[in-house]
């Protein structure tokens, strides 16, 4: 059986905004999202998806302070068999009318096809006990930092 996936919208970025652009016949299924202050964007890495990209499975030393090889299941790359990522972001607004949805940020190209939508939660999302390799020690603790963090330190 074969996956089919059709893209709801597209990433949007207008002077230094970001917003998420919903095909018309969604705009019923932005009821009650206003209601909740985070949002999980599910997008394809469409600018990277290739036959290459998707065999891609390690990964040469990506991180300054990590391991030299990685496998692609610990990293976020772009490079994946299946070129999915994933974006917690802040929500702005929701204008119904226009069948779109303003995001704090949304670290997607512009034109960046959106799976789905799904709302925060944190008795699901939300981890109390989380443990990660030491490389990682000098990430930022929370979502709310990352805005602000250096993140030209990390990557090679």
């Amino acid at each position: 059986m074969e996956a089919v996936c059709k893209p709801i919208g597209t990433a949007v970025q207008e002077n230094g905004r970001y917003f998420i652009q919903l095909d018309e016949r969604y705009s019923e299924a932005l009821l009650g999202l206003d209601d909740f202050s985070h949002i999980q964007v599910i997008w394809w890495f469409h600018l990277s998806d290739n036959k290459e990209a998707r065999e891609y499975y390690v990964i040469d030393a990506p991180y300054r302070n990590g391991p030299e090889k990685i496998g692609v299941f610990a990293t976020r790359s772009q490079n994946r068999p299946n070129p999915i990522a994933v974006t917690a972001c802040a929500l702005l607004a929701v204008d119904k009318q226009n069948n779109r949805i303003e995001v704090n940020y949304l670290d997607a190209e512009a034109g960046t096809p959106v799976l789905d939508i799904k709302p925060y939660h944190p008795s699901s999302d939300r981890i109390r006990d989380v443990v990660m390799p030491a490389w990682c020690a000098q990430l930022p603790g929370c979502y709310e930092d990352s805005g602000t963090f250096d993140w030209s330190t990390v990557f090679n």
